[in-house]
């Protein structure tokens, strides 16, 4: 280490002096303010610009205007409201990450006692400098990360950025002047630092500020929130998604623009037909059955206990096949619980739980988590014991110690760390008998004590020593002497009963679970032996450090456990996983799980959790239970199935007839369609299918993880989209050679073929079992889908029907058609049933 410089090169200087106001003065200018958090200025109209980068969004921005011009004014507000709506939520979250720093800067107390100039004063925790000498107490917030100098039962509780379940004893330096610089790493587990954000338990100490501002742990906390989010992976599927739109889009216009011009029609009659195509392929109606599907499977989820702060969130739960979490609260019950007591050889010991229940019961001085479990272990009879005296804990002998009267007489009852109780032992409890606690009966119950501890349990020792009978009210820690050595009280964060089964069931949802904890390996590898979680490796945060980014991208998806683990290697473990390509789930609480929940593609935190992990979080869960969120990725996945069903039957249904009009518009003499009423049909086709998130899905469709599949679409559009061409030639064939329709007959005939087709379609697509015996749609659909088949038909008979150019048909051909299309439906099943035999991962 090394010195900061000279002001702090002797103790006393550094103990009674501090800084002096010159040398504040040149250290604020150098390190600027003890801030974790400066709000930028916002441009708000730049800031919303932005967010229509979107390709999708530029895409339908352009559908609607030419919408708009083509005299479709309807459809052109309906997807111009769809795209500003869709941009204005997304600039109202991306204050998300402000609200998250401001959060944590809300958590730090405002002034702090420094030694400046030779005397105390309270300066505001933004104007400490590395240098400044402070003093800390119980109760007080820490203002930055420092060194101690000095320190008198000092007990911190680090559970804020480390997780750790239980306060740490610090210690001051040695020597006291040997002081870190503000741009050295100090590791969170030095017993001679605490840190920014933490909180003082006991005691009282003395410390210099070594890193302030975002050099402090908690500032690069705050620092890594305020960061744009990367894309998820339902995002950076959605951009894929309208990038083969547009390449799509734009080969068939071409295709259509030219072939048309060249077979004699004119330019602008050309255009005008290959835009309303253009129009006919956009999903122009996708942001509005996004948006209802997510605020659909919202509310279901919210009935499940689980609350979706960010709606698109849902859209990634659905997709996630890796869930990181820590095993507190989620795979264990988040409570220590006494298991058993027993004697130096491991044999359980009535005494010891006697003697550890008298100790807990009577002490009145601060409980620990351990006291409480004893007591809630079980009521015991203690009627004939009283209380004569205690004393209390401290960290300097890690042990209490209470004088009762009972049965036995006066008797000191003293329980606390092993290695402290071994020390103050001269006898050994066997039995009835008292003998001499040898070497060798030391070393049998330092091998029980590390055996306990091989399995993960928190052990305390328990010893007695026989008082005489005396009128004496006061005893003191001195006379915790040759005492007889009794045995160990084991204790544990025990497994939940459910966890077993609930990790079943995520593994049958095809999820790997991977423990993330700060905890010792030693523990995290018992309790997953006591749920049955097997794991196939283990890497500790040490080995962590060895590895290159390459090969923990490399390792990490093969790791079940990941134990001392800091926060900055949680997030870099999250990243790697989604390097792997894997869509990744975090479940945190804590202030030092901000950043990895950010950092994942869907943070999960629960209602107990600290503000600013519940503000990073997209999902909140209002039980930390793996069932709810198992049952929330459930319902995820329906929802995500569903958007899926729209952009399938939409895209092969619409790649169908917009191929049949490539081909009728080159080999009839009139257009096939008109483009007011391609633009009614893509309409009429969206306003049936809003519905959709609705629908019911099938057990099997929400067995695995579901991803945008450029390849899967491509097949599953091709494949149904030549289905539906082919009968749509058919339908010229008899509308044209059959019937000798003329333009305006032909037109009406194949815009209710086309619209009967695309839209009774979705009873097929929408499942792989056979429709309606095997899979019933929700009423909603069944409704709307019939609905506008029926409305549709009978357009042609209206006035709107004249305005738009269509005549009424003849009852045999309207009987033929609707053969055509029974046909269709028919051959479309018999073609699914097909494609999932040949294709049967495809989702």
């Amino acid at each position: 280490m090394r010195i900061i410089d000279a002001p702090l090169m002797t103790t006393r200087s550094l103990a009674f002096h501090g800084l002096n106001s010159r040398e504040v003065e040149q250290r604020f200018r150098e390190y600027g303010e003890n801030s974790i958090y400066q709000r930028k200025r916002l441009r708000p109209l730049l800031a919303f610009v932005k967010k229509f980068n979107s390709p999708l969004l530029i895409m339908l921005l352009g559908t609607s205007l030419i919408s708009f011009f083509l005299g479709q004014r309807i459809n052109a507000t309906i997807i111009f409201v769809m795209v500003l709506l869709s941009a204005i939520l997304d600039f109202v979250n991306s204050n998300k990450s402000e609200r998250v720093a401001e959060k944590l800067v809300a958590r730090v107390a405002s002034t702090a006692t420094v030694l400046r100039d030779g005397h105390k004063q309270e300066v505001q925790f933004r104007l400490l400098v590395p240098g400044d000498v402070i003093e800390l107490s119980a109760g007080d917030v820490i203002p930055a990360d420092c060194r101690i100098i000095a320190a008198d039962d000092f007990f911190v509780n680090q559970s804020a950025l480390t997780g750790e379940s239980f306060p740490v004893e610090k210690h001051a330096a040695i020597p006291a002047t040997e002081v870190v610089l503000p741009d050295e790493p100090i590791a969170l587990s030095d017993e001679h630092a605490v840190f920014m954000g933490t909180s003082v338990v006991t005691g009282f100490a003395m410390a210099v500020v070594v890193r302030t501002g975002p050099r402090a742990e908690y500032g690069k906390i705050a620092e890594r929130l305020s960061r744009n989010e990367e894309e998820t992976s339902f995002e950076r599927g959605l951009r894929d998604f309208s990038m083969f739109v547009i390449r799509l889009t734009f080969i068939m216009v071409t295709v259509v623009f030219f072939a048309n011009a060249y077979f004699g029609r004119g330019v602008l009659e050309s255009f005008i037909f290959a835009v309303a195509i253009a129009v006919g392929l956009t999903p122009e109606l996708l942001p509005v059955i996004m948006s209802v599907a997510l605020s659909h499977g919202s509310l279901i989820m919210a009935k499940k206990k689980v609350v979706v702060k960010n709606l698109a969130s849902i859209q990634n739960f659905g997709s996630m096949n890796i869930l990181c979490t820590d095993k507190t609260g989620t795979l264990t019950e988040d409570k220590i619980a006494l298991v058993k007591c027993t004697d130096r050889l491991g044999v359980d010991s009535p005494e010891v739980l006697l003697y550890a229940y008298l100790s807990s019961i009577f002490h009145t001085a601060r409980k620990s988590p351990l006291d409480a479990a004893i007591q809630a272990h079980g009521k015991m009879d203690i009627h004939v014991y009283k209380k004569i005296d205690e004393v209390p804990f401290d960290f300097e002998r890690r042990r209490d110690s209470l004088v009762v009267s009972g049965a036995e007489g006066r008797l000191m009852i003293t329980k606390g760390a092993p290695e402290g109780i071994f020390g103050i032992c001269a006898f050994a409890a066997q039995g009835k008998e008292t003998i001499p606690f040898t070497e060798a009966l030391r070393r049998e119950a330092h091998e029980e004590y590390d055996r306990l501890s091989a399995e993960g349990f928190r052990v305390l020792a328990l010893a007695t020593r026989s008082l005489p009978e005396e009128e004496r009210a006061v005893y003191r820690r001195e006379e915790e002497e040759e005492m007889v050595f009794l045995g160990f009280a084991a204790f544990l964060d025990p497994p939940k009963e459910s966890a077993a089964g609930v990790l079943e069931e995520l593994r049958a949802l095809h999820i790997d679970i991977k423990i993330v904890t700060g905890d010792s390996d030693v523990l995290t590898r018992r309790i997953c032996e006591d749920i049955g979680l097997k794991i196939n490796e283990l890497l500790t945060g040490d080995m962590i450090d060895k590895l290159s980014d390459s090969e923990l991208v490399r390792r990490a998806p093969h790791v079940t456990v990941f134990a001392r683990v800091s926060p900055e290697q949680k997030e870099r473990i999250v990243v790697a996983l989604r390097k792997a390509g894997n869509t990744v789930g975090y479940m945190g609480d804590g202030i030092n799980d901000a950043p990895v929940l950010k950092a994942a593609d869907i943070g999960i935190s629960v209602d107990n959790a600290v503000d600013v992990a519940k503000e990073t979080a997209d999902i909140i869960l209002l039980t930390k239970s793996l069932r709810v969120l198992k049952d929330g990725v459930v319902e995820g996945r329906k929802t995500f199935q569903n958007t899926l069903k729209y952009i399938k039957i939409g895209f092969s249904s619409n790649f169908g007839n917009m191929f049949s009009m490539m081909g009728a518009s080159v080999i009839l003499p009139f257009l096939p369609m008109l483009p007011s009423q391609i633009l009614l049909n893509n309409f009429l086709y969206d306003l049936s299918q809003t519905t959709i998130p609705t629908d019911h899905t099938d057990t099997e469709s929400t067995r695995s993880p579901l991803r945008w599949n450029m390849r899967e679409f491509s097949k599953y559009i091709i494949i149904f989209g030549i289905v539906s061409s082919l009968f749509d030639f058919l339908t010229f064939y008899v509308l044209y050679k059959v019937f000798h329709l003329s333009e305006n007959g032909f037109q009406t005939g194949w815009f209710i073929e086309s619209i009967a087709t695309q839209i009774l379609v979705v009873f097929i697509i929408r499942t792989k079992r056979v429709p309606f015996f095997r899979s019933t749609p929700s009423g909603f659909l069944t409704a709307s889908t019939l609905g506008v088949v029926v409305l549709s038909w009978a357009i042609p008979y209206t006035p709107l029907g004249a305005l738009l150019s269509f005549s009424a048909l003849p009852l045999p051909l309207l009987f033929a058609i609707m053969g055509i299309v029974l046909v269709y439906l028919f051959v479309a099943e018999l073609v699914k049933m097909l494609y999932y035999r040949v294709f049967p991962t495809a989702s």
